[in-house]
């Protein structure tokens, strides 16, 4: 039996052709890495070409590792001489042996994130340029974007055009590349922009891996941006046999600089171009293609393919709108623990995904209380990310400033110029006086200790000191927001101006959220009370000793990746897709939005639901938003939109609606405020005494009841809760 009688007809295609240019448009769970590595195989085994001659190269080190793996099972002797690499590690091997062609020494230096940092910093000091107005990562990020689109700092300076902003940062990016050059290194950007620039300059070197290389394979090809594209179309421009794989339904990555159109245009580049569909999938049901093929109809800029399976029907896509955030973790959470108790899933069978891993502090929340083992995939746990470490600090210090770890944490956060040798001194002045280091930062004679520092440090004391004062009187989100205004940690972030502080942005909002939420759940809350229930979640770092844990990730960190239950939550507008994206107006943030969710669908392979929640905190606000827009571009009859409660395993508040009223919630008004309208009661139908029911909190015993202007105060002792205070006409109590 042949290693090819296992491939469907449309992957035989892809294989069997060898010669010319081929774009495989491999839909999601269609089988492209068996494709790539069986039509290698196949080049070597029946074509007779020389391992030395075939270049596959994709993205990512594991995916390579795997790649490689692959190819040595099926070839076996001489797989070892098939060149299976990274863009950036072929980039350094070739450089490394003809880089001096350009000017540069073959010994040169790759410079990491910290070390482009501190050159840009330099060169801006230098300048003269305020790093407080322009941050040193805006420079790095918009000339790592200058970078990828082979736009040279010249160009760069001349299409600033009157733009100060990008004056000032070609004016940064022309001295940078200055320094690399004297200093013979390379950023992770110039690995391919060096090559490309020593391929055009240097013929006999281009000619030489043209020979070497005249078959190339190049996987998740929609991921791939123009200086990748024009190093794969200089290497193959001599035999043409460049062979891409990829999926441009799956191109996500716009803001890494990947750019669709290389795969959407390769047959305009390579006129003669074959193009091969494989649209069989091998992952999913037919309801969870079909949901995933509804949605993604919906963009114009895409190659027409439709994903299909012989796997079967399979259960209706569920979907819920759900009243909170919170109650919407508890579903997930309480339907998770259902399928573990009947014995339908492991944990690591299922995986909840989301738009920002700001929304991963409530499930983790939910998680930790119904004692399901987790693991945060691309990202940390929420409460260990550095801005939230940070902020706790602060708080830390001024709810208790003895705490010597939280206030060397933050003493220099943002940077006051209080340097480590600073730092070193009051800690030894502190140990030889059996003192506090904060003690010793209000010590009267500071100055002797650490001589002209004092005057850096007493503005940070002040600080402290002042919010110790008010936080007695004021509320924690005042004080709160009173620290990131003063400190000026929100804008330092905010003038940063890249993806990464965006992130930390939101983060820092999910925070507040995190907050407010807390005082509107407590009577009198304090910063002592906050601090201890943030610091039992905190706190918990081991999950499970073994792999078997429910996932938490973004939806771009679960590319590539299948689980047996997806639930994917927030599917709201203005969430997913975001506010940005809609109010752009721009047609391709939409589609690229929709991509992603397309992405997020596709990653199920037996059952896959879909949650949104009517109200959820953003920013610190409460805001109420429509079901997301791609939720209505799934066909009705793939939806079970009513469920019953018990099935589901979760509480009674659970709200489940018909299949034709989907669309009725999603045109409705977000907000109604007529149904949050507070109307006080004649009278109750419960006493001081009597047992009741809250419908989140559960049974308690009624303590007191005060009657106001507006409503009635009631104080209930519930059993699993304590005592809360609420309102009558928004605890909708129920006598038992």
């Amino acid at each position: 039996m042949s290693i090819y009688d296992n491939l469907n007809d449309m992957q035989k295609q892809a294989v069997f052709h060898t010669e010319g240019p081929l774009l495989i448009l491999a839909g999601a769970g269609s089988g492209k890495t068996r494709v790539l590595t069986h039509r290698i195989a196949y080049l070597i085994d029946e074509c007779g070409v020389n391992p030395w001659n075939i270049m596959a190269i994709t993205f990512t080190n594991k995916a390579a590792e795997e790649m490689r793996e692959r190819v040595d099972n099926l070839v076996g002797f001489g797989s070892e001489s098939i060149w299976v690499s990274t863009f950036h590690s072929s980039c350094v091997k070739i450089l490394r042996r003809y880089i001096d062609k350009i000017g540069f020494g073959n010994d040169f230096t790759i410079y990491d994130t910290e070390d482009q940092k501190s050159l840009i910093k330099s060169i801006c000091k230098r300048l003269e340029i305020d790093t407080k107005k322009l941050r040193e990562r805006a420079i790095m990020s918009a000339i790592s974007s200058a970078k990828n689109e082979m736009i040279s700092p010249e160009q760069y300076f001349m299409e600033a055009s009157v733009d100060f902003t990008k004056k000032t940062i070609a004016e940064v990016y022309i001295e940078y590349q200055k320094e690399l050059k004297k200093n013979n290194a390379l950023d992770f950007d110039d690995l391919l922009v060096k090559t490309v620039e020593l391929f055009k300059s240097n013929a006999e070197v281009l000619e030489y891996y043209q020979n070497r290389f005249q078959y190339i394979h190049v996987d998740e090809y929609q991921d791939t941006n123009t200086v990748q594209f024009m190093f794969i179309s200089l290497l193959a421009a001599k035999n043409r046999n460049l062979c891409v794989v990829g999926d441009d339904d799956q191109s996500i990555y716009k803001f890494r600089g990947a750019n669709i159109s290389n795969i959407l245009n390769f047959e305009k580049v390579f006129e003669d171009a074959r193009v091969i569909k494989l649209e069989q999938n091998y992952r999913s049901t037919s309801n969870i293609l079909d949901a995933a093929n509804g949605v993604i109809a919906n963009n114009k800029g895409r190659k027409a393919k439709r994903l299909w399976t012989d796997i079967g029907t399979g259960e209706k896509v569920v979907f819920r709108q759900i009243d909170t955030a919170y109650t919407e973790a508890e579903i997930i959470a309480d339907d998770m623990k259902s399928n573990i108790l009947s014995g339908k899933y492991n944990y690591r069978d299922m995986v909840c995904l989301y738009r920002t891993n700001a929304q991963s502090r409530i499930l983790e929340e939910k998680f930790m209380n119904a004692n399901i083992p987790y693991k945060i995939v691309g990202g940390i746990n929420f409460y260990q990310r550095k801005e939230i470490k940070d902020v706790l600090a602060y708080l830390k210090t001024i709810a208790n400033a003895r705490d010597d770890v939280a206030v060397k944490r933050i003493i220099n956060v943002p940077k006051r110029g209080i340097g480590t040798s600073t730092i070193t001194k009051i800690e030894a002045y502190a140990a030889a006086n059996e003192m506090n280091f904060y003690d010793v930062l209000k010590d009267e004679n500071l100055v002797n200790i650490v001589g002209r520092a004092a005057a850096k440090i007493k503005p940070f004391v002040d600080l402290i000191q002042l919010l110790r004062t008010k936080s007695v009187h004021m509320h924690i989100s005042d004080v709160y927001e009173e620290l990131m205004e003063v400190t000026g940690y929100v804008q330092e972030l905010r003038d940063e101006g890249t993806d990464e502080a965006k992130e930390r942005l939101e983060n820092l909002d999910e925070f507040f959220n995190k907050i407010v939420d807390f005082e509107e759940r407590n009577e009198a809350p304090t910063l002592n009370e906050f601090l201890e229930e943030v610091a039992l979640i905190a706190d918990i770092d081991s999950l499970n000793a073994t792999d078997n844990y429910v996932v938490l990730m973004t939806i771009h960190s679960a590319k590539g990746l299948e689980f047996s239950k997806v639930y994917l939550c927030g599917m709201e507008d203005g969430l997913f897709p975001s506010y940005m994206t809609i109010s752009s107006g721009d047609p391709s943030e939409m589609e690229e939005e929709r991509r992603l969710c397309y992405v997020a669908i596709t990653r199920a392979k037996e059952e896959l639901m879909i949650t949104s929640a009517q109200m959820r905190m953003l920013h610190g606000q409460t805001q109420y938003n429509k079901v997301s827009r791609f939720i209505m571009e799934i066909p009705e009859e793939l939806l079970d939109t009513n469920l019953s409660v018990r099935k589901m395993g979760v509480s009674e508040e659970v709200k489940t609606y018909n299949q034709s009223s989907v669309k009725q919630i999603f045109n409705t008004k977000a907000f109604d405020p007529q149904k949050f309208k507070v109307t006080k009661a004649d009278s109750l139908d419960y006493e001081v005494g009597d047992m009741v029911r809250h419908i989140k909190f559960g049974l308690g015993i009624v303590v007191s009841i005060t009657e106001g202007g507006r409503d009635y105060e009631v104080e209930v002792d519930f059993e699993k809760f304590g005592t809360k205070k609420m309102f009558a006409s928004f605890a909708k109590l129920k006598k038992v």
